[in-house]
């Protein structure tokens, strides 16, 4: 009797663990199908599907910072205003100072992580919550924007750097059935990676004594995620070929998830955000966890800076209007939890793309931009509604 008591909480806790693990997929899917339906097939066309990459690539970077940052229970409200000034630096370096393209993007993301460290120090340091230091950071960065850009725009920026946003990988191994061979490729050894790591992570848990999902329901899992992968490629490979930015992406969200899930300095930002005072007393040096994770936030606003000025063609000192609201819906969709130390990269990613199919699916339809606004909104209402009513069923 004692046994099966025992055992209740830890299922209900499974259960709540898998809804929200999930849930946002799941609402994903559902969302894609509807408006498949709704645009009569015009949203996965292999045109559309190429636009929501990159129109979206922006939100997807700063999100995984967001996350990050999130989860150890701060806020960032200044990576839109930092993102229209590292496109501003990054435009002078390769116009006005004669840098080649290249530098002019190491330099960017090197400002970005020095601008990082400054808000770092402030929240940090000397203790001035991170709402207060990203505000006068939201403002600070697009005034010294606007100095820079003196108000106007900087564009003819080199060809090279406008491809980071805007271009696709060299199809070098020519074509297949009317398909980029270079694309169905990549997706194939995505695919070979994804059922490797999945292997690997189910041979380990066994190992470990600890518990497993059903056979049949942890693989009909990564079944699902191969075929999706394998209808994204060719889709992409039926227009120009894999985007530079999703090579780009891609890299970033296994190298965010492996620190955040594999690390010591991952599992520090989780101890934070789940308890902080628990956190310092079992040794976490908290002040440099927060230092670098806003170091971190500014090398990956810079990145979105960057992929943002390219895509554009040019520097504009209107750029990154809201990004940051953009990225902080993402994290708070992808099922990061409003107190900290729930969340995870590929959760935030999830979410991202909600927000950006969501754009692409009212855009087709020709709804007015209030009502994306409200839906968009309303989307985010019942996201965070639904992470609270999930906790509660959990007893947290």
């Amino acid at each position: 009797m004692s046994s099966q008591t025992a055992a209740a909480p830890k299922a209900r806790r499974k259960i709540s663990f898998n809804v929200r693990q999930y849930g946002i997929l799941v609402a994903l899917v559902v969302i894609v199908l509807l408006f498949q339906v709704l645009t009569a097939g015009r949203l996965l066309m292999p045109g559309n599907v190429n636009n929501l990459i990159q129109q979206n690539a922006y939100v997807l970077i700063l999100a995984i910072g967001m996350v990050m940052i999130i989860i150890a229970g701060h806020i960032d409200l200044s990576v839109g205003s930092l993102v229209a000034m590292v496109g501003a630096v990054a435009a002078i370096a390769m116009q006005q100072w004669g840098l080649p393209w290249w530098l002019a993007v190491l330099l960017s993301i090197a400002f970005g992580a020095v601008v990082g460290a400054w808000q770092g120090f402030w929240v940090a340091y000397v203790g001035i919550p991170a709402f207060i230091v990203t505000l006068a950071g939201m403002l600070l960065f697009r005034g010294l924007t606007l100095v820079f850009l003196t108000g106007g725009t900087i564009s003819g920026l080199p060809e090279p750097f406008v491809a980071i946003g805007a271009s696709w990988l060299p199809g070098v191994f020519g074509g297949v059935m009317h398909r980029d061979a270079l694309t169905m490729i990549l997706g194939l050894l995505a695919c070979a990676f994804l059922f490797a790591e999945r292997y690997r992570s189910l041979r380990n848990r066994r190992k470990l004594g600890l518990p497993t999902e059903p056979a049949p329901l942890y693989w009909g899992k990564v079944a699902a995620a191969v075929v999706a992968v394998l209808a994204l490629c060719w889709i992409l490979a039926g227009y120009h070929g894999t985007p530079i930015i999703l090579v780009i992406l891609g890299a970033l969200i296994l190298a965010y998830s492996f620190v955040l899930n594999r690390t010591v300095f991952g599992r520090h930002i989780y101890a934070m955000g789940g308890n902080r005072f628990a956190a310092e007393m079992s040794g976490v040096n908290t002040r440099r966890v927060d230092f670098l994770l806003f170091v971190n936030m500014g090398v990956l606003a810079a990145i979105a800076g960057v992929v943002s000025t390219a895509r554009a063609g040019g520097a504009v000192a209107s750029a990154g209007q809201n990004y940051e609201l953009d990225a902080i819906a993402a994290a708070f969709i992808g099922g990061a939890a409003v107190q900290g130390g729930v969340g995870t990269i590929v959760g935030a990613v999830i979410g991202g793309l909600v927000m950006g199919v969501l754009n692409m699916g009212l855009s087709i339809l020709a709804v007015d931009a209030a009502w994306q606004m409200a839906i968009k909104g309303l989307v985010l209402l019942l996201a965070v509604a639904f992470d609270i009513w999930n906790k509660r069923r959990s007893g947290r």
